[in-house]
């Protein structure tokens, strides 16, 4: 359980994010559920309060430093600490495939800007607050991508590469005050967000270079992160875990 942790997590307005904060909420963790679209992030607090969970929503624009300070200085002030940080939010449902020769460069900074620095500016205005209570757990999300190297998502491999290195380095950095830094690696996770960027024929190939023979469910990532941010993983950092279905990556 997760009584009286305070948990950040980002993106949490819908699809796994969504998810995140119904299941940290179940183990009893206050929820804080934080996203772009603060009507999505209202509606997934209220679901949470409905059944007698604790949270509440806050809405962050993870790429801009001014919000994710506010952010983090409202959680702080309110509840004196906060616990757990998962770096959930991202761009990657709406982009559309196509050649990096073809990749716009504001469409390269937007997604860098959210997926790999917001990621770096929550983790940097959470770690004072864990430092100073020498306790965190901090999950990012990478993804099976930076091992495949898929073809056509550039900008989204690129920065879920910087989510990778980054997990490893500030693992060595917050260690010595007990802070934990983990990544997850999900591939093939169908959630209730729409994607037209995979066709079925893309979903066979997808499934033949896995040893599971089945599409990923929203439950198999929850898990998986629940661990991470919990007791159960206090001697475990810098590690990012593949929750992949035994992807082949050659």
């Amino acid at each position: 359980m997760l009584n009286n942790r305070i948990a950040i997590i980002t993106g949490a307005g819908q699809g796994i994010g969504r998810a995140y904060a119904l299941a940290f909420a179940r183990k009893k963790a206050t929820v804080i559920v934080a996203d772009i679209n603060k009507s999505q992030a209202s509606h997934v607090a209220n679901e949470i309060q409905a059944v007698d969970g604790a949270a509440i929503a806050i809405e962050v624009d993870v790429s801009d430093k001014k919000s994710v300070k506010n952010m983090v200085r409202y959680v702080s002030d309110k509840y004196g600490h906060i616990d757990i940080l998962i770096n959930n939010a991202a761009v990657f449902s709406s982009l559309s495939m196509k050649p990096f020769e073809e990749i716009t460069l504001d469409e390269w900074d937007k997604v860098l800007d959210v997926n790999a620095k917001g990621t770096f500016l929550c983790c940097q205005e959470v770690a004072p607050i864990m430092r100073k209570n020498n306790y965190g757990r901090i999950v990012n999300i990478s993804s099976s991508v930076v091992m495949t190297g898929r073809a056509n998502y550039a900008h989204y491999v690129a920065s879920k590469g910087a989510v990778y290195a980054l997990t490893h380095a500030l693992a060595t950095e917050l260690g010595p005050n007990d802070i934990t830094v983990n990544a997850i690696s999900p591939h093939g996770i169908v959630t209730e967000v729409e994607r037209e960027t995979i066709t079925d024929k893309q979903w066979d190939a997808i499934l033949d270079q896995q040893a599971l023979k089945r599409k990923g469910e929203v439950d198999d990532i929850v898990e998986a992160t629940l661990f991470l941010a919990s007791e159960g993983s206090k001697y475990i950092t810098g590690q990012t875990l593949g929750v992949d279905a035994g992807l082949r990556y050659t």
